[in-house]
């Protein structure tokens, strides 16, 4: 990589000349030819990552580009054991070493600050920092009982808290409960308990100011600055460039599971890295055509000042139209809210603002009045809210239209008295069986028997038998084998031209969305940023989805 081998003397002179201490020559961590695969997918390909003392290096890459994985063999996470380890070496301090766990990994001096919090929220901060390391101290019982009977030396454990916030220049009672902190104050609590850690040398944060108001987030860099000065080793996983270009020193980009670039920050652009996070050769699939073409003439659902209150996809007053007939796309980065818009509009998370469907309110907060709407729902946690999994496939793709459309049961006089037409249902499923390839030993099998490809196809069953007008579908393609994908997404094509069905395909595969979607809405801090069409430039799409729109003009 031009520049690459002389970037140590660089930021050496750079950092002598503005008068800060300047990094070592030598390496706290040594990532050699890191590989991993899952079940004969290779997820990570011979990475190589080193970080020097007092560097701020930052990791970025698209979702799904691996960042997770190789944090995960960082700190030892069981997941990667339990799928066969993986091949390579990592390195602390020029040793090799093997880390099987995250106990291992904190005694190592590594120290991880989750996106999501690891606090508990019925503990005083003190206790949350000095959690599984709290100070003990003798008492008459100890004496004879042994060290099990020693009590907590509170002082001691409130003063070694207090220093930490102190690093931190963070003004807070240190025996406050967490349960009623500031979202802010509680990332801050995370961090004042890694740099606790009396051996801690390098520090992971994996999108700390995700969660993080704009002067929130600008008091965490300046906490990082302060711990790299001290000579702490910060690995910064993030989407958002100008924090990258703000506070690094060091940039590597990862994409696919492999590094497609690393390069000091002053040879580095945001257009460049946007670039090359989601560049890669787009295939657009050879799509049956349509007996229209969707415009702004007609429009099958608005959506305005969409609020929704789901836990980590928080959606923050959202406006969109979507086209009868179109394949509409929504992407955008984990936890910026468009996984939160198809589960607002279908109730299954509390919402507010208008939305429109032929000329009539559809009410919030209520998946009947949803369904009745002639909207459906492929949700993207098919086993914890999309599938029953102890029941037959045929009762999955038949149950929600029996309860919401009274659909293959017998006329009477009361629906609540009605029975199942089991003829009906079993002639249906075995159509959808047939026409979706469902890959089973028959309708009867239990959904839990499945592949997770084939789970994926009954969801869609069920969706497709309420014969919606709207169909939503969210991470469509999570967790499948790549021949079950393609077919998931020639069903979503087939659906639509077949049909007339208006899709709107919700997913962290931008590669995916770019293949069949007729237009992609990028959604960013719970709010579409812009609308592109798929054949728009990896600079587009990279500075959008770190919400650096720019100049680009919505489509359509």
């Amino acid at each position: 990589m031009p520049g690459t081998l002389f970037y140590n003397l660089h930021i050496r002179i750079r950092l002598v000349l503005r008068g800060e201490k300047a990094m070592s020559d030598s390496f706290v961590l040594e990532l050699k030819g890191i590989t991993k695969a899952y079940f004969g997918t290779t997820v990570l390909k011979d990475v190589n990552l080193s970080v020097r003392p007092g560097e701020i290096h930052a990791l970025v890459g698209e979702n799904g580009a691996g960042k997770s994985t190789l944090m995960n063999i960082l700190f030892g996470m069981p997941v990667i054991h339990e799928t066969g380890g993986f091949d390579g070496e990592v390195m602390l301090d020029g040793e090799s070493v093997r880390i099987e766990s995250p106990r291992r990994a904190m005694e190592l001096g590594i120290g991880m600050v989750h996106q999501e919090f690891m606090l508990l929220p019925g503990f005083t901060i003190t206790e949350n920092i000095k959690l599984n390391r709290e100070i003990t101290r003798k008492n008459v019982v100890s004496r004879v009982l042994g060290a099990k009977m020693e009590t907590l030396n509170v002082p001691a454990m409130r003063k070694d808290a207090r220093a930490a916030l102190e690093k931190l220049s963070l003004s807070v009672d240190e025996w406050a409960p967490v349960a009623g902190l500031p979202v802010g104050y509680k990332q801050f609590v995370e961090i004042a308990r890694e740099i606790d850690k009396k051996n801690i040398k390098l520090l992971v944060f994996d999108e700390p100011t995700a969660v993080l108001t704009e002067s929130e987030a600008e008091y965490l860099l300046d906490a990082m600055r302060r711990l790299a000065a001290e000579g702490i080793a910060i690995l910064f996983i993030t989407h958002r460039l100008d924090e990258v270009m703000s506070i690094s020193h060091n940039i590597t980009i990862l994409r696919d599971g492999e590094i497609v670039a690393q390069m000091p920050k002053d040879e580095a652009k945001i257009e460049r890295i946007a670039e090359l996070m989601v560049g890669r050769k787009i295939e657009r699939a050879k799509l049956p055509p349509r007996g229209f073409e969707p415009s702004d003439s007609e429009i099958a659902l608005s959506i305005s000042d969409l609020r929704v209150e789901m836990p980590g996809e928080r959606v923050k007053g959202l406006n969109l139209r979507v086209r009868k007939g179109e394949i509409l796309g929504i992407g955008g980065l984990a936890g910026h809210g468009k996984v939160g818009i198809a589960n607002g509009v279908m109730g299954m998370y509390p919402a507010m603002g208008e939305v429109v469907k032929g000329g009539m309110d559809v009410p919030l907060n209520d998946s009947k009045a949803a369904l009745q709407a002639q909207m459906a729902f492929v949700s993207e946690d098919r086993r914890g809210v999309g599938l029953l999994l102890d029941e037959s496939i045929e009762m999955n793709i038949v149950l929600t239209s029996m309860q919401a459309q009274n659909k293959f049961l017998y006329k009477g006089p009361l629906n609540s008295l009605r029975l199942q037409n089991g003829k009906r249902i079993r002639s249906h499923a075995l159509k959808m069986i047939k026409d979706l390839d469902i890959r089973c030993t028959g309708p009867m099998q239990l959904v839990r028997r499945l592949s997770g490809g084939n789970q994926q196809k009954v969801c869609i069953a069920r969706a497709f038998t309420l014969e919606p007008e709207v169909l939503w579908v969210s991470e469509p393609t999570r967790g499948i084998d790549v021949g079950a994908k393609q077919l998931v997404l020639d069903l979503l094509v087939e659906f639509n031209r077949t049909h007339g069905m208006t899709v709107v395909m919700t997913s962290s595969e931008l590669a995916e969305l770019r293949k069949i979607c007729d237009r992609i809405a990028i959604v960013y801090e719970g709010k579409v940023v812009g609308i592109l069409p798929p054949d728009a430039s990896d600079v587009e799409y990279g500075l959008m989805m770190a919400g650096k729109a720019g100049n680009v003009k919505e489509v359509g």
